[in-house]
């Protein structure tokens, strides 16, 4: 009789374990990260029961990404046309070292599409890429590609496991903010 009450807890153990990995990437969340020549190739998704209209409302909220662990500034500091500059301040540990990077991004945005990026002073060498949006039947996948370019005397495979370990919480972050989103004013697709 004991094997069988084991038994039967060891089956409920790993159904409640399978359910809830399931569970635990409600939005699909993928992140890729791929070393090429000192640069770091960063690509991730994922996908949130939105309209596309509030996606982008949602991706453009510059100022709102202070809400995400590791940004602790992000300010507009200049609009014209579809070119948006942001000042950010990034603070990470790496090794219990604190590391702060600041820098300025342009951003370029395509409504209801995309938004391109690049770096255009900061304390990477270099960090560009884009954001898309795609339109689903009830969501919106979010595509984000990114080359960032370290500026720093930490080891190289050191800074890949901080930002493999670093950027999945991030994105999961995103997608949680973004399912929970509601624009401040309704905004009319382009």
């Amino acid at each position: 009789m004991k094997w069988m009450f084991t038994l039967v807890l060891t089956f409920f153990f790993f159904i409640s374990q399978s359910f809830a990995q399931e569970n635990s990437n409600p939005f699909d969340v993928q992140v890729g990260v791929t070393p090429i020549d000192g640069r770091f190739h960063v690509q991730a998704s994922y996908s949130v029961p939105m309209n596309i209209c509030s996606a982008y409302t949602f991706i453009t909220d510059y100022e709102g990404s202070k809400n995400i662990p590791g940004i602790v500034e992000a300010k507009v500091i200049s609009r014209v046309g579809n070119k948006v500059r942001v000042y950010r301040v990034i603070e990470e540990q790496i090794l219990f070292f604190p590391i702060e990077m600041k820098s300025t991004v342009e951003y370029t945005e395509l409504p209801n599409r995309s938004l391109t990026f690049e770096q255009i002073s900061g304390d990477t060498r270099s960090y560009k890429g884009t954001w898309k949006l795609v339109e689903e039947k009830e969501k919106t996948l979010f595509k984000y590609d990114a080359q960032i370019e370290p500026n720093s005397i930490i080891p190289s495979a050191i800074i890949e496991y901080f930002i493999k370990n670093s950027m999945r919480g991030r994105f999961e972050s995103m997608a949680q903010r973004a399912s929970e989103y509601k624009p401040i004013q309704t905004v009319a697709c382009k």
